[in-house]
């Protein structure tokens, strides 16, 4: 929510107008102002005062595309203000400067420069670096095996090299990115950061360390086909190692292959391919977290993400459907899919956030049990355990957080507290249903 003052000029107040609407949009109340994080309540005498701010929106949405605007009373407070819900827009809009704004926190920056207006165009999909030719020959992707099985299956009465050109997979006889990353059986020489990387940390904290880092991350490249299946396949054997106590009862953990499929999926499709970063998968032992580069594209935004479908490379996400068992239906529901495929496990909806250059989407657990094993693990050979201890071989850093996982063993009489100490002393030993 933004808070303008009512005297604020209608050429700035276009300003931040352009700024939401070529970010994730947003809402203005124009009567409230805001001085050191106290709001008052400053309102128009009536409606007609607020015409220039009126007529500025009607300029910036005409007909009221994207926007909509409407006036808000107090009960006790005289003036009225005037609200302006400011949606995503599928285009660049501009202020009555006629520059193009974007908001970045609490700024709206001008884009000025080619490159920032080529970076605003991507965002919006109006343009998709997917159609970008990299420096290499039609040669590079028309004599993969990739290219062959699908031609043999898809298109049998046509060479390579023609069928790419006609689908502008292959420019002035370079192929194009959608090109390499759909039938390179090694995209990542063209494109060296467009892989996935898989971690695994040993911890449920907000981040990972290198101290919780089980093992060094795992590169998985290959072309789109190729690398979501094999990050899908990478990801539930790391998962499938990690138990859970349940009511002192060890089993392995278990989270839906079609939400991580589809998540997968959404992200080596709609990724942006211009940012020189990989995705990033990261397995916690509370949560799997799948940051992909780029933020959401055209209209699209984390409220409306499960209704509305954009497709920022719209030629991968065609013709990857086109191959055999194809990852994806191509129907827009990828993420409902997920939604739903955790639902019926009883987990919790995944979480959507939109980062500064990126898009993080979370598959949250209740609880891991990767710390109880610890704990077990260290009492088949050891008498007791305390808390400090149970710390150190968990990492965790909260003294609360090992509480906490103690109180939940003891309920299940996999431990139990010894008795005769005192509380700075105490310590825990296998209880009654300690696993053999």
């Amino acid at each position: 929510m933004r808070f303008k003052s009512k005297d604020i000029q209608p050429s700035k107040l276009t300003k931040t107008i352009s700024a939401l609407a070529n970010a994730d949009g947003g809402d203005i109340f124009v009567g409230i102002s805001e001085s050191k994080n106290r709001l008052t309540w400053d309102g128009f005498d009536n409606e007609e005062a607020a015409n220039a701010h009126s007529q500025v929106i009607e300029q910036t949405f005409p007909l009221g595309a994207n926007s909509r605007v409407s006036f808000l009373h107090h009960q006790k407070l005289s003036g009225l203000v005037l609200f302006i819900e400011i949606e995503k827009t599928p285009d660049i809009r501009k202020a009555s400067d006629g520059i193009a704004y974007l908001r970045r926190g609490a700024q709206s920056l001008p884009q000025t420069t080619n490159e920032q207006i080529l970076r605003l165009s991507l965002n919006k999909g109006i343009h998709s670096y997917e159609d970008h030719s990299v420096n290499n020959n039609i040669e590079f992707i028309s004599n993969f095996e990739a290219t062959r099985a699908f031609m043999s299956d898809v298109v049998p009465f046509s060479t390579a090299e023609d069928w790419l050109r006609k689908q502008k997979l292959a420019v002035d006889g370079k192929p194009t990115v959608a090109g390499v990353m759909l039938f390179s059986d090694e995209p990542q020489i063209e494109l060296p950061k467009g892989a996935i990387k898989v971690y695994r940390y040993k911890t449920n904290d907000a981040s990972g360390t290198r101290d919780t880092l089980a093992f060094d991350p795992l590169s998985i490249e290959g072309n789109a086909y190729s690398m979501i299946y094999k990050s899908v396949d990478t990801i539930r054997s790391i998962i499938e190692s990690i138990p859970i106590a349940e009511a002192g009862v060890l089993s392995k953990l278990e989270y839906p292959t079609e939400a991580i499929h589809e998540i997968i999926t959404n992200a080596v499709i709609h990724r942006d391919y211009i940012i020189n970063d990989d995705i990033h998968v990261r397995i916690f032992d509370n949560r799997i977290e799948v940051q992909s580069p780029g933020t959401l594209a055209g209209h699209v935004t984390t409220k409306n993400i499960l209704d509305e479908r954009f497709a920022r490379n719209p030629k991968i996400v065609r013709l990857l459907n086109k191959f055999k068992n194809p990852p994806n239906k191509d129907v827009g529901e990828g993420l409902n899919t997920a939604f739903e495929a955790m639902r019926k496990l009883k987990l919790k909806d995944p979480i959507v956030e939109q980062k500064d250059n990126g898009l993080l989407v979370l598959l949250r657990h209740e609880k891991l049990a990767a710390p109880q094993q610890l704990i077990i693990d260290f009492l088949r050979s050891n008498e007791e355990i305390n808390n400090r201890i149970a710390r150190e071989i968990c990492f965790i850093g909260s003294e609360n957080k090992v509480k906490l996982i103690f109180k939940d063993m003891i309920k299940s009489d996999v431990i139990e507290r010894i008795p005769n100490r005192s509380q700075s002393k105490a310590a825990y030993r296998k209880g009654a249903s300690f696993p053999t």
